[in-house]
């Protein structure tokens, strides 16, 4: 079978049936593409059907000269989930992954910023550079709520319901979740659409887009990225920052401040509660913190 319409289809898979986004498709489909650029390199004769756990080992073999282990790990499963397709569409009785075992990753907690280091972040945008106002209102917002860094940029004006004092969330697997918004999260995003928003004219099918570029395009994740790691530097925080590590401080605060870890769960968009218990973070003072105060022994 050709490689080309198999990806395809197994992209249309991931579409209709498992629902889901464009950013998590491409990453499931460039794993495949990698598979398939190594057989023509090698000149490997094998098609989707064909090919066996040798040439899968083979493969994995070459690809961990030139990757770190969590992107080995990465590619295996997404190979694992691609075969698995072909199984439920009847192409293959077999899964050449099944015996092919993932890398051991040394798990890293990335990095929390304490409420303090977030105000020492804001403090860094010039807020006389036209894109200032929009700066304060992104950091504010993922913070503020613990968004995605792509649930950000997709956020739309028609999202925001301020009277109710909530956003509706784009999540992962097309999902619509509510979120909670502070009133001083609604008063920079609203000063920032006053004030900056209101003077760009945005492209078509962009118009209904929160957080623009000034040409009027919705921004990427990458300039998210960009944005923050300029302040980071102006900072002198230390610290690696991402938008990742606004959405983790921002649950990281609410799980010490003692809100129920499935509450936080519904906050995240996280569809099973183990994905949130992995997430949060919490350091050895706080733990030894809780068994003190709350274990009878201790009283």
């Amino acid at each position: 079978m050709d490689w080309l319409k198999n990806i395809n289809d197994y992209k249309i898979f991931l579409k209709i049936e498992r629902g889901l986004s464009d950013n998590s498709i491409d990453n499931y489909v460039r794993d495949v593409k990698k598979l398939h650029q190594y057989l023509l390199e090698f000149k490997i004769a094998k098609s989707s059907v064909t090919i066996t756990k040798e040439d899968i080992r083979k493969f994995i073999y070459e690809i961990a000269k030139i990757v770190n282990p969590k992107t080995q790990a990465r590619i295996i499963s997404g190979l694992r989930s691609f075969f698995d397709y072909l199984i439920f569409e009847e192409y293959r009785t077999d899964n050449p992954l099944d015996l092919i075992e993932s890398p051991k990753l040394s798990r890293k907690l990335p990095d929390v910023l304490s409420n303090e280091e977030i105000n020492i972040l804001i403090s860094h945008i010039d807020l006389s550079h036209p894109q200032g106002e929009r700066n304060r209102a992104i950091i504010e917002t993922i913070y503020g709520c613990g968004l995605r860094v792509s649930e950000l940029i997709n956020l739309q004006l028609s999202d925001i319901f301020s009277d109710e004092g909530f956003i509706r969330v784009l999540g992962k697997g097309n999902k619509y979740r509510f979120v909670p918004i502070h009133k001083t999260t609604l008063k920079y995003i609203n000063f920032y659409l006053q004030h900056t928003r209101n003077h760009i004219s945005p492209v078509k099918e962009n118009e209904d887009i929160v957080f623009l570029n000034r040409r009027g395009k919705r921004l990427t994740r990458q300039m998210i990225f960009i944005i923050l790691k300029e302040l980071a530097i102006k900072s002198n925080l230390n610290k690696q920052i991402g938008p990742h590590t606004l959405r983790h401080s921002f649950a990281t605060y609410l799980l010490k401040e003692g809100v129920d870890l499935r509450a936080i769960q519904q906050l995240l968009g996280h569809e099973s509660i183990t994905t949130t218990e992995i997430y949060v973070h919490l350091d050895r003072n706080y733990l030894q913190e809780v068994v003190e105060k709350f274990h009878p022994r201790n009283r």
